[in-house]
């Protein structure tokens, strides 16, 4: 039997209906001769039809052994470039990867008897620009259809919208999209990234997002919830683009709100840092932004032993995380960027400064610490139970470290602000710290206040 098939051993031609008369009729008919040249129950026909099955069996394996490694050459060059789309490498890479395997190979298997097979395997592989181009191109479908299909199989779902400008200063709007099942299970995916050419106000919004439910048949009667980035191009009460979705009456009764990370980062900005992070950032700009000044401060740091970094970071408003790195590593190399200022000439008063100092420590921390909550709010899957609980927990942390506020005998003990901590405590040390304490119940409200809404 070869596929559902009664092969003749012989001839090799296949009878139509697998009946032991049509069998018997088969080797009468063609192969008379058969009983005389080999008579039953002798060792010449066992001989016979032994040869005959390891004969068919070989003439089988001849064919299907090419396709099984075609099939693995496929599979494995989708796998390879996948991986080069996930690390966004461009698909000419594919044909590097293919001669590094080659001449690795080379070297791993030289021993190896199959050394040969393995060889001829590698080379199969299919790893150039259009080949890595079209397996990209076949996986990206693929994934779009899986959405697509999950979306109309869902119960209800809920999008998130968060606009923000690329490096060549286009506005993209990204679209995420969770859905619910009957069975309760839920699925977050990316859904679009929309490019804004023009305005980006509420109506300009409004227009290609639907003009894309439109053209993907986004079936919008399932739409539970709408959360932005609370831009007022989003949710402004008349032209907002909340307020023309909920005019609009295709849409159904969906509710709207907040991002709570959007919400996290605002509550930073009571802090009112700007003396600081604006000195911070032109002493960083002063040494980064010079070829020569950079190197030389490499230099510096590669000499000192006790350096644990090897340059400055830059800061950026756009990145939540950015300022509380910036300071961190401002903080770590305070002793060599004080002592590269002095060797070139410049104004380090404000380095020395007491009070300062005791502001930088402080910020540090306390952003280091916002960066902790904003980290735990991030990241796939979250529910409103997960980010509610990091709150409460950064709220509860942050009471903690106020009642910890024991001035004392010149003195305070500053429970979690470990920087702030580290800093020597004078006699006019209590007296500098003093504000920090007014500002962490100000966080802590601006944090409830955000909790609420």
């Amino acid at each position: 039997m070869v596929k559902d098939k009664c092969i003749c051993v012989i001839c090799r031609a296949s009878v139509a209906i697998p009946k032991r008369g049509n069998l018997e009729r088969h080797h009468k008919t063609v192969h008379k001769n058969y009983e005389k040249d080999f008579p039953p129950q002798s060792e010449l026909r066992k001989r016979k039809v032994s040869d005959l099955i390891s004969c068919l069996k070989k003439e089988q394996s001849m064919f299907t052994r090419p396709a099984k490694q075609s099939k693995a050459a496929t599979i494995a060059s989708f796998k390879i470039s996948h991986i080069l789309a996930k690390r966004k490498k461009p698909f000419e890479d594919g044909s590097v990867v293919k001669e590094a395997f080659i001449e690795a190979g080379e070297t791993l298997f030289g021993d190896f008897k199959n050394k040969t097979e393995i060889m001829s395997a590698i080379r199969e592989l299919q790893l150039s620009r259009p080949t890595v181009t079209r397996r990209i191109e076949v996986m990206s479908q693929d994934i779009a259809d899986k959405l697509k299909h999950d979306i109309m199989e869902c119960t209800y779902f809920s999008l998130q919208f968060d606009e923000s400008t690329d490096m060549t200063d286009t506005a993209q709007l990204c679209i995420f999209i969770r859905m619910v099942f009957n069975d309760m299970l839920a699925k977050e995916e990316f859904l679009t990234i929309i490019p804004l050419k023009g305005k980006t106000r509420g109506e300009d919004i409004y227009d290609v997002f639907f003009n894309f439910v439109k053209n993907y048949e986004l079936p919008i009667y399932k739409l539970v919830c709408i959360t932005t980035d609370g831009a007022p191009a989003m949710t402004g009460n008349k032209n907002g683009f909340v307020a023309l979705c909920r005019a609009n009456e295709e849409f159904p009764s969906f509710f709207s709100f907040h991002c709570i990370i959007h919400q996290q980062v605002l509550c930073s900005k009571v802090l009112n840092t700007e003396e600081i992070m604006g000195i911070a950032t032109k002493i960083v700009n002063s040494i980064r932004a010079r070829s020569l000044q950079r190197r030389l401060f490499q230099l510096q740091l590669e000499d000192r032993e006790s350096a644990e970094h090897t340059d400055l970071v830059l800061h950026t408003d756009v990145r939540w995380l950015s300022r509380g790195k910036f300071l961190e590593r401002f903080q770590e190399l305070l002793p060599e960027i004080t002592a590269f200022l002095d060797e070139r000439g410049d104004d380090t008063q404000i380095l020395k400064n007491e009070k300062w100092l005791t502001d930088l420590a402080f910020l540090t921390d306390i952003t280091m610490h916002l960066n902790t909550v904003n980290l735990e709010l991030q990241g796939k899957g979250k529910t409103i139970i997960e980010m509610i609980s990091a709150v409460n927990a950064f709220k509860s942390k942050l009471q903690l470290m106020i009642d910890h506020y024991t001035p004392s005998m010149g003195q305070c003990e500053i429970w979690g602000f470990c920087v702030t901590d580290s800093n020597p405590k004078d006699t006019n040390y209590s007296k500098s710290t003093a504000p920090h304490n007014n500002r962490r119940p100000l966080v802590c409200k601006k944090c409830h206040t955000a909790q609420r809404s």
